[in-house]
């Protein structure tokens, strides 16, 4: 198979595990800067051009960043509509990126997640906190990724005031209620279809509460609950997504749903698990596009 990889990092350590993965398996792969296609709308065809030429693929694997979701996922809606089967698809994408949207979601699915509020005026600002339950809690921008954008109010003041900043802004946030009980911990679910492949838990280091290892967490292996599990199936697939990082942390009330990640990174969890979840991916890619293809043959 012809196989794009649309990511703007080729040197990143998951592009790199993705492409190794592929030749691995005998396909023929190419690295894609989704910022540099362009693509030709019409009645006839749906073409996207890249370096002068015009894009011939059986698949794609999206590793589209959050700075550019908004092109990035036009590019694989754009390939979806040529027929080019997408591991992750552009609506599964927007859906989990969009955080608001991914709680509202996992909201409508019953699966339990931290008590969430969002208000556009800071004439709402005591409901509000009131509602996620008090100080301390946790704002995050609705933007942010990889715990960047995400800050804990440690009392009512402080809660007040970085909200008044962010409207001040016209950043648009959410509050959630601050689960003491995860000890800064949560704990990263690596889904591939109907599997949960890999698991690690994630901690945050001294004087910081974010887990995210790219915010400087440690992580080390765990074996999760039955109840995780199902959790994060259903998370992944609430989201519509193939692959998915789902994020959980552990509470008094059984296991809460932080975010669903759409392109999660393959490092830190290849690392702890000692699994090859790039191939992974790409052998369910393999599986998955025959019957995708039947029944686009079918419809047609």
């Amino acid at each position: 198979m012809k196989i794009g990889i649309l990511s703007r990092g080729p040197k990143l350590y998951s592009t790199m595990r993705l492409v190794e993965a592929c030749k691995e398996r005998g396909h023929q792969v190419q690295v894609i800067d989704p910022l540099k296609c362009f693509m030709n709308i019409n009645s006839v065809d749906n073409e996207i051009h890249y370096q002068e030429k015009i894009l011939q693929l059986d698949a794609v694997i999206s590793r589209v960043g959050a700075s550019v979701t908004f092109y990035g996922t036009a590019i694989v809606r754009q390939f979806e509509m040529s027929g080019v089967y997408a591991l992750n698809g552009a609506l599964a994408i927007t859906r989990a990126r969009d955080k608001l949207r991914a709680h509202q979601i996992l909201s409508r699915k019953k699966l339990g997640m931290p008590i969430t509020g969002f208000a556009h005026s800071t004439s709402n600002i005591d409901d509000l906190i009131k509602v996620a339950g008090g100080a301390p809690l946790v704002i995050k921008l609705l933007e942010g990724a990889q715990g960047k954008g995400v800050i804990l109010a440690e009392t009512k003041k402080a809660a007040e005031s970085v909200i008044e900043a962010f409207r001040g802004l016209d950043a648009h946030f959410l509050i959630q209620e601050y689960i003491e009980e995860a000890g800064g911990a949560d704990i990263r679910c690596f889904v591939i279809g109907d599997k949960v492949v890999a698991t690690m838990m994630r901690k945050a280091t001294d004087g910081d509460f974010r887990s995210n290892l790219h915010s400087g967490g440690v992580a080390e292996k765990i074996k999760i609950t039955p109840e995780e599990r199902k959790t994060a199936l259903a998370a992944a697939k609430a989201m519509g997504l193939d692959v998915a990082g789902v994020d959980l942390i552990r509470s008094n009330r059984g296991p809460l749903v932080l975010e669903v990640n759409s392109s999660p990174g393959l490092e830190g969890i290849e690392g702890i698990s000692g699994k090859d979840i790039a191939g992974l991916m790409v052998e369910y890619l393999e599986k998955d596009i025959a019957p995708s293809k039947k029944r686009r043959i079918n419809r047609g």
